[in-house]
This record gives structure tokens, sequence and C-alpha cells, in this order.
């Protein structure tokens, strides 16, 4: 089990590789790999906001398109349709936003379902099939959320979660391998994910997995009666220090150097960035989430600032409670009600390389002119107006109290 786990990680960075490959090498695939008589699922865990993808692995020869089904349940009434009907969807990855429909993150190449900025209402029953409703393969993808998962720094000597144990089944964590260092040259970090799994002889047997009497917690082969101890087990991640060396870079060209040489002789060189820079204007007081080109959040990603490196022993979200800048566990960078300190240079590394920068400059909002259509001028006409209907009704009920208070007095005196 566990080389099957980073197996679906290496999967997710072979997605255009997969691309490229012939319409008659994954017919042989087809031939080679009959369909079941009946239909199975094949487990699959993923941590949210990663993106993954789901392989046809069996069809009819002549079947030269395939429909994509989601339902969260088995035999549900409620299906979504994952397909243009033509089995050519593509989307633009870059445009894909956490907490957008699935309808708006998935696309189908080559008879592949590829979910991108996966969500923990992605998980269910995936079905390969046809436009008549004829089901050929299926898998059961259980997304595990990043919302209070287990952190463990190792160069601490914390310790990963022990497993639990009780007499008809277990619940423990299967970890990925470690990632590459984040950083090359200097010290880095190392991350390594782990994912809730349980083990036990009454698995629904519709459902399989790498290994026998095992599947992940979120599953919907773990009888309902497990399913409560799963809830409460988190997916975990470890983080140690690394140190490797960068690879050595290519001396630039005779000629080239001369050239240089000689500008820099005869005036100051202009700035010039280490890596594509992107220049960003951002107004005081906002929210700013900075993401890594090319990243995804199984990739090792690290951020500096200027010469300042945001290591995740300070810097990962929940570490402390009143952070102003974190990094998500999806490798996005945050920054909170920008202040004019954050102003500066960002770098991105990834996989052990310094691939981007971010350069980011923080300005103050021009004041311009309210009107009666702007959002703000009318909460605080609402507000206003609230608050004089409020005391105007307090005002009203305390005369008339003291009203009511002095005809009953006047009786009595006389």
């Amino acid at each position: 089990m566990a080389m099957r786990l980073p197996a679906a990680a290496i999967l997710l960075c072979l997605v255009d590789v997969l691309h490229a490959f012939a319409i008659e090498e994954k017919g042989d695939v087809f031939k080679r790999m009959a369909c079941p008589a009946f239909l199975m699922f094949d487990n699959a865990a993923y941590l949210a906001d990663m993106t993954f993808e789901l392989p046809c692995n069996c069809k009819p020869e002549e079947v030269s398109s395939v429909i994509w089904y989601f339902q969260k349940n088995v035999g549900s009434r409620k299906t979504t349709v994952l397909t243009d009907f033509a089995g050519t969807v593509v989307v633009d990855s870059g445009h894909i936003h956490a907490g957008s429909d699935v309808l708006k993150r998935f696309s189908i190449r080559m008879f592949s379902l590829i979910v991108f900025r996966a969500q923990v209402t992605d998980s269910g029953h995936y079905l390969c099939g046809t436009k008549k409703g004829e089901f050929f393969y299926g898998y059961d993808v259980d997304v595990q959320p990043t919302k209070h998962i287990t952190v463990a720094f190792v160069d601490r000597g914390q310790h990963v979660q022990d497993d639990y144990t009780e007499k008809l089944f277990s619940l423990f964590t299967a970890f990925w391998d470690w990632t590459r260092c984040d950083r090359c040259g200097v010290r880095g970090e190392q991350r390594r994910i782990g994912l809730c799994y349980v083990q036990s002889a009454q698995l629904h047997p519709r459902y399989r997995a790498a290994m026998p009497n095992v599947t992940s917690c979120g599953s919907r082969a773990v009888p309902a009666h497990f399913q409560h101890p799963g809830r409460l087990r988190r997916p975990e991640v470890a983080i140690r220090s690394c140190l490797t060396p960068c690879p050595k870079e290519e001396v630039p060209e005779e000629g080239v150097q001369a050239i240089s040489n000689v500008i820099s002789k005869l005036g100051e060189k202009p700035w010039l960035p280490r890596v594509p820079t992107q220049f960003h204007k951002q107004p005081v007081g906002s929210g700013l989430i900075i993401a890594c080109p090319g990243a995804r959040p199984e990739h090792a990603v690290a951020w500096d600032k200027d010469s300042v490196r945001l290591y995740r022993s300070r810097y990962l979200v929940g570490v402390n409670k009143s952070m102003r800048v974190f990094i998500d566990h999806g490798n996005h960078l945050h920054i909170q009600w920008v202040q004019v300190s954050d102003g500066g240079t960002y770098f991105c590394w990834r996989e052990g390389k310094m691939v981007a920068g971010f350069r980011l400059s923080v300005m103050y909002q021009h004041r311009h002119r309210r009107t009666f259509n702007d959002p703000e001028t009318i909460y605080a006409a609402k507000a206003i107006g609230m608050s004089y209907v409020l005391i105007s009704i307090v005002f009203i009920v305390i005369h008339v109290c003291r009203c009511c208070r002095r005809v009953f007095r006047c009786p009595a005196r006389t």
C-alpha cells in the first residue's frame, strides 16, 4: 500500500505525458484488460486541493468516447454527468479556483477524468461508461480534509499519530514518500503527507484496494458503525529540515560574458531579476493569495521574502492562531490585511529550484466620492436607520411607562 500511494502522486505529474500518448496505444491497453462482469470500485484517497486523474482502464473496442458520471452514493438518483458527450473536454488548469463546483474543475483527456483542486465534497463514486448508461469501470474516491490536519515537526521531536485499534477494526496513517528538499544551497524543508486508512475484515467486498481488507477512512466500503471513529482521525503531515547542493549552472559563453563585462564598466547595469518576476500592486488592508507557477499540493514548494526564508516551522497555517502571513497545505502564500511593510519581492521554489518571483508594491487606496449606489453607503444608511428606529422605540416605551405610572398614582392621592 505504501508503494501504491506514491504511485498516485507520480501519476499526477505525468498528466501532460499521458496527453501525448497515441490513441492506438490506448487501444492496446483496452484490448489487454477485459471489463469485469460485475462493476467494482477501485479505492483512491487524496488530500484536499490536490489534482487527481482517474483512467478508464477498460472499455469495449467499438466505444470511441466515454462518459464520466459522479454519484455520492451507489444507486443514488442524483447523478452528475461530467462530460461534453464527446469525451474531449479540456480546460485551462490555471483558471481553476478552490471551492468552485466540480463541473468547473474537471477535464477529460484520452478517456481519463482529471479533477483539479479536489474538495472534500468531491468524495464519492466516479463511473466510466457510455451515453446509454453502460458502466465499464468505477472508482471510490476519498478526498480527506486539510482543516485541523495533524502536523508533526520532526526536528522538534514531535511524532506522528499512533495507530488506533479496536476489536473489529484498526485505524492507521499511510504515508507517502518524503518530498525533495524544497530549497538548494541553503537549509530547506521536506514534507511527508499521510492519509487515514482503516483495516477490517468487514469491509464491503465490492470495493477494491491495494491491500486486502484495507481502505481509506472515507471510503464507502467502511461499515456505518466504523465511520464515526474514522472521522475523528485526521490526515497528517510530517516536516523536517534538509540540506542539498544546487546543481551546477551553465557558464555563459565567452562572447556573452565579455559583453556583460563591457556593460558593467560603462555604467551600472540595470536591475535584472534572477527568475521570471511578476509585478503587482495591492491596496492596504486587503487580502492576497500568491500561488507558485506550475506547483501542485504534492510538490515541494518554498517561499522567501527578499532574503528572508519563510519556513513552514514558523509560517505553516495553524502554527499560530494570530498569523497574518502563512502558507497553507496547498502551497499557497497568504497575506491577510496587507500592510506597507509587506512590500518586497517574494520568491517561489519548486522541487528544489527557484522558479518565479512576485514583486509586491503596497499602495493606499484613492478616496472616491461616495454615491447612494455604493454597497458601503447602503449598509451605513441601513445601520443608521435601524439605530434610529431602535432608539425611537425605546424612547416611546419609556414615556408610555411614565404616563401609565402617573395615571395609576393620581387616583390613589385623591
